[in-house]
């Protein structure tokens, strides 16, 4: 007898079917034919990427940098990016612990490939960037969200609702700090409260660590990696993306176990065979050389930081903390109910981009993002479109 599959109105697979669309997305579509409008919706510089990694792709193309490479990543960068974990976490990372992946949304899909059946349950620490979790949706997992609570001191993590929420089907637990969108960071006695619970339960933890350097009060956010043995079931993920303003590159990194790296390799290989070669060379160069252009961008978003969030407190119903990693302030407006409908609002009238806190899940609803990795001047000029709206 021929099984009947579950499709949805497309004809495609019901998971597929029901994935949410992209609100942030949504936005950007509202905006772009629109003239004039300062784009602060997407989570990415205004400035392009610095010169010497674009010489360093460049110089790649014209040497013939344009065929397959190993799937798990050239083992130039695998090294690089060992020796550069190794410094920034004082822990001895060797290659065998990194994949490289054609991004950081490359790497979350091929986590939850490699983890999560139909049935699993991912415990999620939210509001967290949609793509994380539509990600686990994909591979028919369900998601439990734990959210961070808003109040008068910032943004706080209950670990006991988190914990009360593992069960015999979760997986993994995935924690994104500094977070996108609030700016919370997870600190070291939480974390390690969390290895420990998770470690006797057998369960994953899957941490982002994206924003890991773009923080203003430290170096380096705290990291599991500091605390993980190299067989503990964690996996760091992370991207070229924000640290080296390298968002169109494609081009992130896994570090996990080395009992899971046969799995992830074969996986890349049926997911997009390997990253582009030029890109990963630039990638080498980007953290070879890049650390003065690390500090010079981390010290330009602290002071896009203070100038929005000083400018956006000011405004009349508006809340929000200081983050204290990530470039974004996530700010809740009184008596806002619609953030998409604000959003789109604020992009016809104001020719301001953001993006909905209900993007970010049920519990970003009543917020807006805004992204501040932006030059001062164009930042003050969108503080000056939104005040009106904001103090109408």
């Amino acid at each position: 007898m021929k099984q009947t599959l579950a499709t949805g109105p497309s004809g495609a697979r019901a998971h597929a079917d029901a994935l949410r669309g992209s609100q942030i997305r949504e936005v950007a579509n509202a905006g772009m034919g629109l003239a004039d409008v300062i784009a602060l919706w997407y989570g990415e510089p205004d400035l392009p990427t610095p010169d010497f990694i674009c010489q360093a792709a460049a110089e790649a193309l014209a040497r013939g940098d344009t065929f397959y490479t190993e799937n798990l990543g050239v083992p130039a960068l695998r090294e690089t990016l060992a020796r550069y974990m190794s410094r920034l976490y004082g822990r001895d990372l060797g290659p065998e612990r990194i994949a490289v992946t054609a991004s950081g949304m490359s790497g979350v899909n091929l986590v939850q490939q490699v983890l999560v059946d139909p049935g699993d349950n991912v415990v999620v620490v939210g509001p967290l960037w949609p793509n994380m979790v539509e990600a686990v949706h994909l591979m028919r997992g369900e998601t439990r969200i734990v959210p961070l609570q808003f109040g008068n001191d910032g943004w706080r993590l209950d670990l006991q609702r988190v914990l009360d929420n593992i069960d015999g089907q979760t997986r993994a637990v995935l924690v994104n700090s500094p977070s996108n969108p609030t700016g919370w960071v997870m600190e070291r006695d939480a974390q390690q409260a969390l290895l420990d619970a998770c470690r006797e339960r057998g369960v994953w933890i899957l941490s982002d660590e994206v924003y890991t350097r773009l923080i203003y009060d430290r170096p380096v956010a705290p990291s599991f990696i500091e605390i993980a043995e190299p067989e503990d079931r964690v996996i760091a993920i992370n991207s070229f993306s924000k640290t080296w303003a390298m968002t169109g590159w494609r081009l992130g990194w896994l570090a996990a176990p080395t009992s899971l790296m046969g799995t992830l390799e074969k996986c890349i290989e049926y997911h997009y065979s390997c990253p582009a070669h030029f890109s990963q060379t630039a990638g080498i160069v980007a953290i070879e050389q890049g650390e003065p252009s690390v500090r010079e961008m981390v010290a330009r978003y602290h002071a896009a930081r203070d100038l929005a969030v000083d400018r956006l407190q000011a405004m009349r119903g508006v809340r929000l903390h200081r983050p204290a990693g990530a470039f974004y302030a996530f700010a809740k407006v009184e008596g806002m109910t619609d953030s998409l409908a604000f959003c789109k609002r604020a992009v016809r009238e104001a020719r301001v981009g953001l993006a909905p806190g209900s993007a970010f899940g049920p519990e970003g609803e009543g917020f807006f993002r805004l992204c501040f990795a932006s030059t001062l001047p164009r930042l003050a000029e969108a503080m000056d479109r939104l005040a009106p709206l904001l103090d109408e």
